[in-house]
């Protein structure tokens, strides 16, 4: 599990692909500072696993779904790159929680300073997931955690403060830049428990949420 805090900025240093598999080995310091082979690294949202590890470097494998759901295929040899490590229960908890599971990519519309922020309009590639993106909730950008500010019929916005924008691939993309999107978990979740309920109320079952269904689904 991660939380959406970019711990630094690494760059891609060499990709091997085989048909919709990679290799990615990417340059880094801060996450280095504790990995072993085998740990989680969110690589602009996507949580790979290290294979390999060296002085200022780790490898990890893309396998066929994560290349097809993700942005990573896009990346070429220099290309910078958010990272952040598995959150430790000896932590604060920044963000919010995220999976490192990218729900779909998305595309910027537009990229727009507003006094000392700059705000970002994103339209994702599957409009369904809109569902669970409300305003002043949280959404992970290429593994970023952001507030959104506004949703529209088609796309949503984020504004981003000067340091976050500073530290993160974001100040390297613009309009038509492709991005990974993650949305919160709990949403889906509350979602498919509805669903449950509702195959129950139709089969002449007890309907509605009460005090004793979210005990019982583990929300109180």
């Amino acid at each position: 599990m991660f939380t959406g805090i970019i711990e630094e900025m690494g760059s891609l240093r060499r990709v091997f692909r085989q048909s919709q598999a990679m290799l990615l080995t990417i340059g880094a310091r801060k996450v280095l500072g504790d990995v072993q082979v085998g740990d989680s690294i969110a690589v602009n949202g996507v949580c790979l696993t290290v294979v390999a590890f060296d002085a200022d470097s780790f490898t990890a494998d893309v396998m066929p779904e994560t290349y097809r759901q993700t942005s990573l295929g896009q990346l070429k040899p220099g290309s910078p790159v958010n990272l952040e490590r598995a959150m430790g229960a000896h932590k604060r908890f920044g963000g919010h929680i995220v999976q490192g599971h990218v729900d779909t990519t998305g595309r910027i519309v537009s990229r727009a300073a507003e006094e000392n922020a700059v705000v970002f309009t994103v339209e994702p590639e599957e409009r369904d997931i809109l569902r669970y993106v409300l305003p002043r909730g949280s959404i992970a950008i290429d593994g970023i955690s952001l507030t959104v500010i506004r949703v529209e019929d088609r796309q949503f916005s984020v504004s981003i403060i000067p340091h976050t924008l500073a530290e993160t691939v974001l100040a390297h993309k613009g309009a038509g830049d492709a991005v990974n999107l993650e949305c919160d978990i709990l949403g889906k979740y509350v979602e498919r428990l509805l669903s449950f309920r509702t195959e129950e109320t139709s089969a002449g079952g007890k309907s509605g949420i009460s005090a004793a269904f979210l005990a019982e689904n583990g929300f109180m």
